[in-house]
Order: structure tokens, then sequence, then C-alpha cells
């Protein structure tokens, strides 16, 4: 019984990190398609990938905290070995895209600095 309810937990956060990262990408795809109807600038695309990052990040928490509760249970020492190597895979993917995220906002705030001492030095 204490089984099943794990693994009923288990399919809840599984579906939730990817119904994050599903919402992500939908919500990026159609911004991507209203401001590239209006504006051909890459500038206005950075917002937009700054935005499904936090989705992606989001969604691999979830898929993490999932294959953590698969293996909290009297694992195995392949289930051990498989969620070391999960969670280091999603935590360097984690890493890069949070790194990532970081220089577009430092590039995107740049940008917003430069346009602002433009304009007030007219």
């Amino acid at each position: 019984m204490l089984r099943h309810g794990d693994q009923i937990l288990v399919a809840v956060v599984e579906i939730a990190g990817a119904l994050i990262i599903f919402v992500g990408a939908v919500w990026a795809a159609l911004r991507f398609v209203v401001v590239g109807l209006r504006q051909r600038s890459a500038a206005l695309f950075t917002p937009i990938r700054l935005s499904l990052g936090r989705f992606l990040t989001l969604g691999l928490e979830f898929q993490l905290a999932a294959d953590i509760l698969r293996t909290a249970v009297s694992p195995t020492f392949a289930q051990i070995g498989q969620l070391a190597a999960i969670a280091t895979i999603r935590t360097a993917l984690n890493y890069f895209l949070r790194r990532e995220i970081a220089q577009e906002q430092r590039q995107v705030q740049g940008e917003r600095q430069v346009e602002t001492a433009h304009r007030s030095s007219r």
C-alpha cells in the first residue's frame, strides 16, 4: 500500500515538472511569434529566453525531486547509482541554465542603462 502511494507521489511530481516545462515552452513560443511579427530586433528575444530558462530550471528541479522520491523508499544500490547520475546531470544543467540566465540579465540591464543614459543626455 505504501509503495503504491509513493508511486502516485512520484507520478504527480513528475507530471508537475513536465507541465511546468511544457507551459514554459508554449509561452515562449507564443511570445516569440508575437514579438517576431512586430519587430525583428534580437534584443527583444532575450527576455523570452530568460523566461524559458526559468521554466526549464523549475521543471528540472521538480524532475529531480521525483527521482529523489522514487529512490527514498528502500533503494537498491543500482537505484542509488542511477539517482546519483541523474542528479549530477540535472544539477549541471541547472547550473549552466542559471549561469546563462544571470549573464542574459546582466546584458539586458546593461542595455537598459545605456538606453537610459542616452535618453537623458538628449
